[in-house]
């Protein structure tokens, strides 16, 4: 999967000339941005040790099928690979209304006028670092699509909370994917990307 680069400018897919997706946007360009938690997971009501995160196996699809820029948000202080481990970390982050530092140099929005920002899902909403992403970059007049990956509580309070944190930006259409069901969920990918004009 492309990774951004030292500087924190999102890798781009695909070649350097006009694509699909940039006809369709017309305004600009798009930028993938996820964050997303490998090592043991739930799974249908037990545990599963994941070597990619389920996120991240949806952000990879998306990557595969359209022409997007990709940058990985990644914790400073790496969340626990332990289950329970994270749950706690997460449940004191929220607590704690906490911003939780990101490790990479943070993207250039610059000619992008479209997110898709993906996520999983934990205690019914994003992690906080994704605050931290949305609070330290300008998505003043940015169309932002969350995707998630969840356990039980499909797309949570996700759009509720980017309206609230982002007046300014248009919250678009999500995508809410069963972690269980990550590494099939190419059609409700390629369906919901045609749906927001990005096929």
């Amino acid at each position: 999967m492309p990774q951004p680069s030292k500087t924190g400018t999102p890798t781009r897919t695909g070649t350097d000339t006009p694509s699909a997706c940039e006809r369709l946007t017309e305004a600009g360009r798009v930028l993938l941005a996820y964050f997303s938690r490998p090592g043991e997971n739930y799974h249908d009501g037990g545990r599963i040790d994941l070597k990619v995160g389920n996120t991240q196996v949806v952000a990879e699809m998306i990557a595969a099928i359209a022409d997007v820029d990709v940058y990985r948000i990644e914790a400073a202080d790496p969340y626990p690979e332990n289950y329970e481990g994270a749950v706690a970390r997460n449940v004191r982050e929220e607590a704690s209304d906490a911003r939780p530092a990101i490790a990479n140099p943070l993207p250039s929005l610059a000619g992008h006028d479209t997110i898709l920002l993906g996520s999983p899902i934990w205690n019914v909403q994003e992690p906080m670092i994704m605050r931290t992403f949305l609070e330290s970059i300008d998505v003043t007049a940015a169309t932002i699509h969350p995707f998630v990956t969840y356990a039980v509580s499909g797309i949570g309070r996700v759009e509720r909370n980017y309206t609230r944190l982002c007046p300014e930006a248009t919250i678009g259409e999500p995508l809410a994917i069963r972690g269980e069901e990550a590494t099939r969920a190419r059609p409700q990918v390629e369906a919901w990307l045609g749906r927001i004009g990005l096929l």
